[in-house]
């Protein structure tokens, strides 16, 4: 009777010491669309994100740090310009899709565009492009999403 008692109190006390393990899942905080970004401010972004693009197709190191924040300018490698600009297709036109804003790690708003391509007429967009920008314009990080 002991044995049995001493083998359940063993069984009890793993049961209860054990760890428990869960699934942690990062995800993206969802951009509000809601609140609309004025015009003159999705043209100016506009700019800056032709311009980035442009950079980016041509391997313009120093262009693509003028047009990036100073926030994240020292997160940039070329590895990780050249991993965009394989994600971005660069014979495709684009469109604006939504635009809103977005609140960051920082827990601060930032404005942001997604841009769909032209020949994509599915609704929702297969492939689209989100970017987050600063006030000024500069951009905070881009985003290509691509359908499987």
């Amino acid at each position: 009777m002991k044995k049995i008692f001493a083998a359940f109190g063993l069984i009890a006390i793993s049961f209860l010491s054990a760890q428990n393990v869960s699934k942690v899942e990062v995800q993206n905080p969802p951009m509000n669309a809601s609140a609309t970004i004025p015009k003159d401010k999705i043209e100016l972004y506009n700019q800056s994100f032709s311009k980035f693009v442009s950079a980016l197709k041509s391997k313009d190191k120093q262009a693509v740090e003028s047009l990036i924040s100073d926030k994240v300018k020292s997160l940039v490698n070329e590895n990780m310009i050249q991993k965009l600009s394989g994600g971005i297709s660069f014979e495709r036109k684009t469109d604006v899709y939504q635009s809103g804003y977005q609140k960051l790690l920082d827990n601060q708003t930032y404005p942001a565009i997604q841009y769909k391509y032209e020949d994509d007429k599915n609704n929702p967009p297969r492939d689209l492009i989100t970017v987050i920008f600063e006030n000024d314009g500069k951009i905070l990080g881009v985003k290509p999403e691509y359908s499987k």
